[in-house]
């Protein structure tokens, strides 16, 4: 199977993939023109709703698009930049969790909820509490145990809640309650910001616990450093195979998808390597599924919009595992 662009008529990106009732639905979010200016912030991605598509076929099959499934306008907390999200099924309901920014320019996540995964869903007034960052993945374990893993460093904010000691462009000495719009830094030597996991409630509404950290370590068992251009970023992704968890994710300026595998939803997960080179445009953000007996990484790029960084599409690969665990590196060719 050569990569296929699963919804060339419109811009797309950050696939959320799963199945449900033996088919497949992608929650992706919406890029679109808002004559916003590039900044190292993201400002210029300016997504307000999300569309939720769906697939009998991943590889030939038509997609169906369903249309408008949340607007910013119905979220009372929300004022704009409605960005990853992701969607989870627990006794006959669907919870899609989301990220925004609130009327203070904070991103929260948020919680909708709807009878059918293609919607319509209602979202909750109020955003998860204690909740902060970007890029939800909400995992389901065998158990029936639903996880939520977030966060994303620069614009998703994730700096500003979590740090060693930090330094500024200037050399100055920061903690996590610095002034949040100074651009942070991490010395290339210290344990890279990890992304965070959290058990969700039984009503998949609220957290049930303090997140924590996600942490990614060597062969050796030492954490990642910041320097590491293989260190967390942003985009997690939890899936399971062969009763071992796997976190993948996005390392943003140096543009891999990575992943790591450990014995437990909270980890440590050991480092494995790399998924997909980089792609056209500044990064790119993904998910793992297996349907029809078959395992798929979908992703995005900018190749349809010449290289224009918020105006992405919505692509899909075979993805191959070793007789070790190990993923073979799926090329976008």
């Amino acid at each position: 199977m050569k990569p296929r662009y699963l919804f060339p008529s419109d811009y797309m990106a950050d696939p959320s993939a799963n199945v449900f009732n033996g088919k497949l639905y992608i929650y992706p979010s919406h890029d679109r023109e808002a004559g916003h200016a590039f900044d190292d912030d993201g400002g210029h991605f300016q997504m307000k709703d999300y569309h939720v598509l769906s697939f009998d076929d991943l590889e030939q099959g038509e997609v169906t698009d369903h249309g408008v499934i949340l607007d910013e306008d119905q979220v009372p907390w929300v004022e704009k930049q409605m960005w990853d999200n992701d969607c989870v099924e627990k006794d006959g309901k669907y919870y899609l969790i989301f990220s925004a920014k609130d009327y203070n320019g904070v991103f929260h996540l948020g919680v909708a909820v709807a009878d059918r995964p293609e919607g319509p869903f209602v979202p909750e007034k109020e955003p998860i509490r204690g909740s902060f960052s970007i890029d939800p993945c909400v995992f389901k374990d065998d158990d029936g145990q639903i996880y939520c893993y977030f966060g994303g460093l620069w614009g998703g904010q994730l700096q500003w809640y979590q740090a060693p000691q930090r330094l500024t462009s200037e050399g100055v000495v920061l903690g996590p309650a610095a002034d949040k719009k100074t651009q942070l830094f991490c010395p290339a030597d210290v344990p890279a910001l990890p992304s965070l996991v959290v058990r969700m409630s039984d009503d998949v509404k609220q957290f049930a616990e303090a997140p924590r950290p996600v942490l990614i370590v060597d062969k050796d068992g030492d954490p990642l450093k910041a320097g590491d251009p293989h260190r967390f970023f942003e985009a997690s992704w939890m899936h399971k195979y062969n009763g071992k968890y796997y976190f993948s994710y996005s390392t943003g300026d140096s543009h891999y998808l990575c992943y790591a595998i450990g014995d437990s939803p909270y980890g440590p997960f050991t480092y494995q390597g790399v998924l997909l080179d980089p792609v056209v445009g500044w990064t790119t953000h993904h998910s793992i599924v297996e349907f029809k007996g078959q395992w798929y990484l979908c992703y995005h790029d900018c190749v349809p919009s010449n290289d224009i960084t918020h105006l992405r599409s919505l692509k899909a690969q075979r993805l191959f595992y070793n007789e070790d665990g190990t993923i073979q590196k799926v090329l976008n060719e």
